[in-house]
């Protein structure tokens, strides 16, 4: 016991001894870093003062380098201002003596003027003594010889114009028929397409009268589900053995009328065999709208289109314009496009490709609104044509200005098709309003006594009053009234105006 508390006082008597030891160690290590510490910042502080003089005795020779540039830029520039006083001056100097000059120049011009001001009173005055003195010997006032004199000179240009007029149209006209005429006989010669009968009707007919009863159905379920999946209006009525099929779309009227057909052939007629049947009729019209689109590119010798196209072309299988089938039509007008474009040696691919194309807007223009030839002209366009057959399609009845050879013979061609003999009819109606319109426009003229349209419209004779209207004015009334019905008139083909001047003499033998 007494063993182990003389240990434990060993051990406290070393841990006093030992803190008091390294204390003592700490504190002489705090005053040697102290003396360092004190040494570096001297340290610091001289070289801080060597830095300061450094730097201000190169501020110094900067601000004196500076000063000594700026010195010679001022000397510079001094001289230079000085230079440029003496031009100063010396320009003032010329400014001034020709101020001086142009002062004396005006002088003289101003006393001129007055010389001139009193010469042209002078003038004046016997000016107005010798036109009264003309005007009385030639009884006639200033104004109304220079309209005298106006008149004449008028009527003599007139004249030697028509004379020119005349002589140009007439070599023009010799040489321009004969080459017309050979292109045109060929294309007409090697072309020719039936012809077909434009309506919004079609006549189904039936095996029975009893089958009309069987058409219109219990309380008329059959006919209405009928014009519901069809989109027709079927017309019955007192004639033996047939209805009609009414609708403005010629596609659609196509499926009613096999529709129909179909119901008539198999018997059995009920709103769900109706709509079976219509299915079926409408698979069988896509059909013969892709076969009519083959058809017609086969035909024209193009295998390069879009099958969308070739569709829409095919869509014109069902279409009519006053009464030629449209896809017939456009296949023969590109065929016509052909030898023109040949005749002429110009590009005959493009040519007969803007043709065929040139009235497919007509395929929806029951869905569109607006020109055929601008929606046509836009399908194509979307369709990825070249912009060339774009511009000829769209400017083919003239809605946008001819640009291209090519355009202007799908235009040809297209006239040529449609105006042959026996390719289309014109409504009665029609018909008569232009004949009216073609008599009218002639009769505005001064100097017409007479007209009449003859030939179908063909012609129009134009009696004149020959006391009132000589040789060359008649030439000109019938380029005139041409020109008038041109603007005017939609025609096919051409109306030939024949102005006619007779003067006739009588006397009575008594």
């Amino acid at each position: 016991m007494q063993m182990a508390i003389g240990l434990f006082l060993g051990l406290l008597v070393g841990a006093a001894i030992g803190f008091v030891i390294r204390k003592a160690l700490a504190e002489r290590e705090v005053d040697s870093a102290e003396a360092r510490a004190k040494t570096i910042m001297a340290t610091a502080e001289r070289e801080a003062e060597a830095s300061k003089r450094e730097a201000l005795v190169e501020a110094k020779d900067e601000a004196l380098r500076l000063r000594t540039e700026a010195e010679a830029d001022l000397k510079v520039r001094a001289g230079d201002l000085d230079k440029k006083e003496d031009r100063f001056a010396q320009r003032e100097a010329t400014l001034d003596s020709r101020a001086g000059s142009l002062d004396r120049k005006e002088q003289a011009i101003e006393s001129k003027e007055a010389d001139l001001a009193r010469t042209r009173e002078q003038l004046d005055e016997q000016g107005q003594r010798v036109r009264g003195e003309l005007e009385r010997v030639a009884q006639m006032t200033a104004d109304d010889a220079r309209q005298s004199l106006i008149n004449q000179v008028e009527d003599g240009a007139k004249r030697d114009a028509m004379v020119i007029v005349r002589d140009v149209e007439a070599q023009a006209r010799e040489e321009a028929d004969k080459r017309a005429r050979k292109i045109i006989a060929i294309a007409m010669q090697r072309v020719a397409s039936e012809l077909t009968t434009e309506a919004t009707v079609t006549t189904v007919t039936l095996p029975n009268e009893d089958m009309k009863g069987r058409i219109i159905g219990r309380e008329g379920r059959n006919i209405r589900a009928f014009e519901a999946a069809t989109g027709t209006n079927i017309v019955i009525d007192d004639t033996p053995e047939a209805v009609v099929l009414s609708c403005f779309d010629p596609i659609r009227r196509e499926m009613a009328r096999l529709t129909l057909e179909k119901l008539i052939g198999d018997g059995r007629i009920q709103p769900a065999r109706i709509e079976e049947m219509h299915e079926k009729s409408k698979a069988e019209v896509e059909r013969e709208i892709r076969e009519g689109g083959e058809w017609a590119v086969l035909e024209a010798g193009i295998t390069d289109m879009h099958p969308e196209l070739v569709r829409v072309l095919g869509r014109l299988k069902f279409r009519t314009s006053y009464g030629q089938n449209v896809l017939r039509h456009v296949v023969e007008a590109s065929h016509i496009a052909e030898m023109l474009a040949s005749e002429l040696g110009t590009d005959v691919r493009l040519a007969k490709r803007s043709t065929l194309l040139h009235d497919i807007g007509k395929a929806v223009t029951h869905e569109v609104e607006g020109s055929h030839a601008l929606i046509g002209a836009e399908i194509a366009r979307r369709l990825g044509e070249a912009p060339e057959i774009c511009h000829s399609i769209e400017a083919h009845h003239g809605e946008v200005e001819q640009r291209t050879i090519e355009a202007v013979i799908t235009q040809t061609a297209d006239a040529i098709s449609g105006a042959r003999p026996g390719a289309r009819r014109e409504t009665l109606e029609t018909y008569v309003k232009r004949l009216e319109r073609l008599e009218a426009i002639a009769m505005e003229f001064k100097g017409v006594e007479k007209v009449y349209a003859m030939q179908a419209g063909r012609e129009v004779r134009v009696m004149v009053k020959p006391e009132n209207v000589d040789d060359l004015q008649a030439e000109v009334i019938a380029r005139d009234i041409a020109k008038k019905v041109e603007e005017e008139l939609q025609y096919p083909g051409q109306i030939r105006i024949t102005v006619i001047r007779e003067l006739r003499s009588s006397a009575l033998a008594k």
